[in-house]
């Protein structure tokens, strides 16, 4: 039986470049980089939670099967916006969604979606 998640797989062509953007532009922990000679590295917020875990395209193949859309949280959508687009990232600002929480959606530098969310998914 399935007993945790642990993560969502990317394949990417420049492993240390994706997982730069996450860790520097969007500030997630990269908690480990290297799984042996096995070309990759895990996004995650603590080395045991679940994670984005990266892999190289070049030696592993474009295995992602479909859109990946990635959602993260945030406790101030309007100050994250403010802290990417002074970093330089290329976004639109926060819309309010018709469930009640607030929304940033743009991609990273492999096409990726990510959706930033304040209020999360709620009745």
């Amino acid at each position: 039986m399935i007993t945790s998640f642990d993560g969502i797989n990317l394949y990417s062509k420049d492993v240390a470049a994706l997982a730069d953007f996450y860790s520097t532009v969007l500030g997630i922990p990269v908690p480990f980089e290297g799984y042996g000679n096995s070309d990759g590295a895990k996004i995650a917020f603590s080395k045991d939670q679940p994670g984005i875990i990266i892999w190289d395209e070049h030696k592993w193949g474009k295995l992602t099967t479909g859109v990946v859309n990635l959602v993260f949280s945030c406790s101030s959508l309007d100050e994250t916006y403010t802290e990417l687009k002074q970093k330089g990232l290329d976004c639109e600002p926060p819309v309010m969604m018709e469930y009640g929480g607030k929304e940033m959606n743009f991609k990273d530098p492999d096409g990726n979606g990510i959706t930033l969310l304040e209020g999360g998914y709620v009745e």
